[in-house]
């Protein structure tokens, strides 16, 4: 009797671990689950990696887990050599989204000397492409300093003039800032007096949280005194994100529904470990962040 009570309590013992281990496995694939989110990356993050090997990076990028990219490779209707339509398939092969991509021509230094037919035939060619790749937007991701305020407000113009073609040919055209907009131009803060000197219908501001910060300004006040107009947002740290302790992301994604943001692009520029290291702790961090939203769509 006593031989067949330990039997039976055997068979028992590895019942119930054979069900824990089945819970464990449940447990472990719903959490995998629910990490997956909608975060884009900025290729110029792997840069290098792009240069040595196009399509093993691209299909790193799919294994992380994001779900599209941001373009930092145009160049006389090509992204990285490749036609819109071979570019955007690359992508779409990988198994992510085409999102955006950063591009732009500066005015002349003396804005007054820009050559228009010049600028206007750049952008005719760039805005076609940018269509044909299947972008959602097109992005300047910097512009001279200008010296005037009559400088600055030629390009707030100019901008406003690009942002109506882009919209003829359903893209959305914006400005991506650096650290330097936040300085005074005859007494104007450059990043306020673009944000009130473009029209909202027209330009819209991918707003690089670190270069605010940077700058020596705070994104959130940023999204309460001009709601709306930071349609997609660079996420972005001094190394990988949640690192330096200079952003602070959760003040960030907890007011993040005043900015408008719809997208949110990991950029990381510089690394603690290697590029592809870096890109996937980052999109980790995200990812796990109970602060961060499965999707701002």
């Amino acid at each position: 009797m006593k031989k067949n009570s330990n039997l039976f309590a055997l068979i028992l013992l590895g019942s119930l671990f054979l069900l824990s281990g089945c819970n464990q496995g449940q447990k472990k694939e719903e959490a995998e689950a629910s990490v997956k989110k909608n975060i884009y990356l900025q290729l110029y993050s792997l840069r290098d990696d792009i240069k040595a090997d196009y399509a093993a990076t691209i299909a790193k990028v799919a294994e992380i887990g994001y779900t599209g990219v941001e373009a930092a490779g145009y160049n006389d209707g090509q992204f990285y050599g490749m036609a819109p339509a071979d570019f955007k398939k690359s992508i779409e092969d990988a198994g992510l989204e085409v999102l955006s991509s950063h591009a732009g021509r500066p005015l002349a230094e003396n804005t007054k000397d820009t050559n228009w037919d010049e600028v206007w035939k750049w952008w005719d060619t760039a805005i076609q492409a940018h269509k044909d790749a299947g972008m959602k937007y097109l992005v300047v991701a910097w512009i001279p300093t200008p010296k005037t305020l009559v400088d600055l407000k030629a390009y707030c113009d100019y901008f406003n003039q690009v942002g109506e073609k882009c919209n003829a040919a359903g893209i959305r055209f914006g400005y991506h800032n650096h650290n330097f907009e936040f300085t005074e131009i005859e007494g104007e803060v450059m990043y306020d007096y673009m944000l009130k000197n473009t029209d909202p219908a027209k330009v819209f501001f991918q707003m690089d949280v670190y270069w605010v910060g940077e700058g020596g300004k705070d994104p959130v006040e940023y999204f309460n005194n001009y709601p709306g107009r930071f349609e997609v947002l660079h996420i972005k740290d001094e190394t990988e994100l949640g690192k330096s302790g200079k952003v602070n992301f959760e003040n960030i994604f907890n007011n993040v529904d005043k900015s408008g943001a719809k997208y949110m692009v990991v950029e990381v520029e510089r690394y603690t470990g290697t590029p592809v290291e870096g890109v996937k702790e980052s999109y980790d961090y995200l990812a796990n962040a109970a602060f961060v939203k499965d999707s701002y769509k």
